[in-house]
C-alpha cells in the first residue's frame, strides 16, 4: 500500500517538474509552441532522410563503378598471353 503511494509521489513529482521546466522555457504559450517545433522537426527529418538516400544512391553508383573497372581490368589482362 505505502508503496503504491511512494510510486504516485515520485509520479506527481516528475511531471510538475516536467511542467515547471515547459513554462520556464516556453512561458504560457507552451502549446502553440510545440505545433511549430514539431514542424520544425518533421522538415529537419525529411532533409535527413533525403541526405541519407542520396548518399545510399552515391556509394552504389561508386561501388558499382569500381566493380565494372575492375571486371574490365580483368578481362584485358585475361586477354593478353
Amino acid at each position: 500500500m505505502s508503496r503504491e503511494f511512494d510510486a504516485q509521489l515520485l509520479e506527481s513529482v516528475a511531471v510538475r517538474r516536467k511542467r515547471m521546466r515547459e513554462s520556464l522555457l516556453w512561458g504560457r504559450r507552451r502549446r502553440a509552441r510545440a505545433t511549430g517545433d514539431n514542424l520544425k522537426r518533421l522538415a529537419v527529418s525529411f532533409v535527413l532522410a533525403a541526405v541519407a538516400c542520396a548518399g545510399c544512391v552515391g556509394a552504389s553508383y561508386l561501388f558499382n563503378a569500381v566493380a565494372k573497372q575492375q571486371t574490365a581490368s580483368v578481362s584485358t589482362s585475361v586477354g593478353k598471353p
